[in-house]
């Protein structure tokens, strides 16, 4: 009988130990980090007779505004057999600017081939969000292995993905080599001058 009970408290104790083990993370990094996600949404509007239509740019405005088309959305042209006149592609951009936006210069690979006589509009957006947040399964008390809650790092990696301008930001950074280093340590300069608070 003690045999048995010892052997049943061993194999408790083991099967404690490996469920601690699954869940354990005894650094101090998020397990829980932004996960960034890209979707395309294509419109093919009719060129006609090298223009565009009162009708299609209609359609186009109706469509960008179910879009909710705004800041940070990228707009490009598809036209791979350019069939599409640059009156057409100027309406195109007249329309996109009234959101505040730019067309890109390149389009996105988008499923299906376009015909002649059509011209794909391409709105990509790109979104960031932290799966799983928040997540309160750990129950708090004093852990005597060190490691982190999962809920550990939500709350600061769910904010900076809502704040982000650009989501992509978080997969490749940004280029800084378009910025004016003259004006941006001009700050720096002044105070090393001592014409700070003068």
């Amino acid at each position: 009988m003690r045999i048995i009970s010892m052997a049943l408290i061993t194999a408790l104790g083991l099967s404690v130990t490996a469920c601690g083990s699954t869940t354990a993370n005894r650094g101090v990094y998020s397990e829980r980090q932004p996960v960034v996600s890209k979707a395309n949404y294509v419109l093919d509007l009719s060129t006609g007779s090298g223009g565009l239509s009162t009708s299609e740019q209609n359609r186009l405005s109706g469509w960008l505004d179910a879009l909710e088309l705004g800041y940070g959305d990228r707009v490009s042209i598809d036209d791979p057999s350019y069939s599409a006149s640059a009156v057409a592609k100027a309406a195109v951009e007249a329309i996109v600017a009234r959101y505040g936006l730019l067309i890109s210069e390149t389009a996105p690979i988008t499923e299906g081939h376009v015909p002649a006589g059509l011209m794909r509009v391409v709105v990509s957006r790109t979104t960031a969000s932290v799966p799983g947040c928040p997540d309160f399964s750990y129950r708090s008390h004093t852990d005597f292995q060190v490691r982190t809650s999962e809920n550990y790092g939500c709350g600061t990696n769910s904010t900076m993905a809502a704040m982000i301008a650009d989501p992509e930001d978080l997969v490749r950074g940004t280029n800084a080599g378009g910025e004016d280093q003259a004006q941006a340590s001009k700050a720096i300069r002044a105070y090393r001058d001592k014409k700070v608070g003068e």
